[in-house]
């Protein structure tokens, strides 16, 4: 995992965007979650890049470009109250199937920007290594299969950009 701060340059058109609740993509995590007795409220709702991004959109994949990453996508993320993402790995299948990475999924990488500085009750963790008293900017990546959970225990939406490429 690292850890590092993009001086944040954006406005909060996020807050306003179309975002939408998708199923979490792996039916294996929910029957298991469900099974030690978490409630059903297992994803935030997303904009990503199949929908209209802020203007500013494109500054974050340059960014990641010039860090090495490639076919870098974005997704925002709103997570609201009482929300949680129990510990998973991530699975990226649409990401690997779009640039044919089914033999180096190793190679794909993810980092998560905070749009706004932290709220009591935002929560996240990432292996094992719980993240709280974020600032706006402050960013956290890692490799591939590292497991990680989040929650929104607070009074506000936690929104968050995701970024996904591979290096």
């Amino acid at each position: 995992m690292d850890r590092f701060n993009i001086e944040p340059f954006w406005d909060d058109s996020f807050k306003h965007l179309t975002y939408t609740v998708e199923a979490f993509n792996n039916p294996n995590d929910i029957a298991n979650w469900m099974e030690l007795g978490y409630p059903g409220k297992f994803t935030g709702a997303m904009c990503d890049m199949r929908s209209p991004q802020p203007v500013w959109n494109n500054m974050f994949i340059k960014y990641f470009n010039r860090l090495g990453w490639k076919d870098v996508g974005t997704s925002y993320y709103r997570m609201s109250s009482g929300t949680i993402l129990p510990n998973h790995h991530d699975t990226y299948k649409r990401y690997i199937e779009l640039f044919e990475l089914e033999n180096t999924p190793q190679s794909i990488y993810r980092a998560i920007i905070f749009l706004e500085d932290w709220a009591s009750g935002h929560y996240l963790e990432i292996d094992g290594e719980p993240i709280t008293k974020w600032s706006a900017g402050d960013t956290v990546s890692w490799c591939y299969d590292t497991p990680h959970l989040a929650a929104n225990m607070g009074y506000t939406p936690r929104y968050t950009l995701q970024i996904t490429g591979h290096i």
